[in-house]
């Protein structure tokens, strides 16, 4: 009975993807089929026009930008928290440690964005000059004064969102670590960075990247947070402190509710690309995994 449960619950999981997938599909090729401007590298999102134009290179780079930024920003510091809970922190600080960090990512995304925007936002205008003054010549850091209404925000303010899921599951993950490794380790006279370097990251490497591959899903579908700092425009700036861009989610969410029929067929159309985006970082993610599973152990 436990086996038959249990295969009819996944065969009923990937019903119910395919149904998804052949949905976003169908509503997809309609909308595609009637745009008069290229889905993949128009700079303009005017589906509820006639005839509809609309495409999307701008929310495809914002979208892969900011969700970069965030894992480049939340992945080490996780790690590092993680590491300090289960092998630094006296377990009188951890365990507060560890449940604030669980309330964390609990919080409602809603309440992150408001947040970002009151208070968030008004704060990295100094910050963003600094970054001018020494890294404007790159014109990827360069900062017009404008309101910090940007992608960079947007991504500070995803990894400080997703930063609590990778910590979460990494510390579970470094804390089943063999006591024995560890031990063996300490007897050959290792310290305890040294413990961790070559039994407790080797162990939970996979771990890590499941972790970080939860948090990347956050960030690719987050939608209100994003949609209340960003100040969005269909154009892609070479800096990615000036203000402007775009993500799927936060368009989907922005224009649905003024969307006609084929400006929700459009919609539709830029979240199976979401979809499709999301399935390839999670395969590719599988992948990682299968080839580092030597070395993590029971953790699959």
């Amino acid at each position: 009975m436990f086996s038959g449960l249990a295969r009819g619950s996944g065969i009923v999981l990937l019903l119910v993807m395919a149904a998804i997938a052949v949905f976003l599909t169908t509503r997809a090729v309609i909308a595609i089929s009637r745009d008069e401007g290229n889905f993949l590298t128009t700079f303009e999102w005017d589906a509820n026009a006639d005839p509809p134009v609309f495409g999307i290179a701008v929310l495809l780079f914002g979208t892969v930008v900011s969700s970069v930024i965030a894992m480049a920003l939340a992945t080490p510091v996780a790690v590092g928290i993680a590491l300090f809970i289960s092998h630094y922190a006296p377990r009188r600080l951890a365990t507060p440690i560890g449940y604030l960090v669980d309330l964390l990512a609990a919080v409602p995304s809603i309440v992150y964005g408001l947040w970002g925007a009151l208070y968030l936002v008004p704060r990295l205008t100094g910050f963003y000059e600094w970054l001018d003054h020494l890294f404007g010549w790159t014109r990827v850091l360069s900062y017009d004064g404008t309101p910090a209404r940007s992608l960079m925000t947007v991504g500070i303010l995803l990894a400080i969102m997703i930063l609590p899921i990778i910590t979460s599951v990494a510390r579970e993950i470094f804390r089943q670590t063999p006591r024995a490794h560890q031990e063996a380790a300490l007897a050959l006279g290792a310290t305890r960075w040294e413990v961790i370097t070559t039994t407790v990251l080797p162990f939970g490497r996979s771990g890590v990247v499941s972790a970080t591959m939860l948090g990347l899903g956050r960030a690719l579908g987050e939608t209100m947070a994003v949609a209340t700092v960003l100040s969005p425009s269909f154009l892609i700036n070479a800096s990615l402190l000036e203000s402007g861009g775009g993500t799927f989610a936060q368009n989907i969410a922005s224009q649905f509710k003024e969307a006609t029929s084929m400006g929700r067929d459009a919609l539709i159309a830029s979240g199976l690309v979401l979809f499709l985006l999301t399935l390839l970082v999670n395969g590719a993610a599988r992948l990682i995994i299968a080839r580092r599973r030597e070395y993590a152990g029971r953790v699959v």
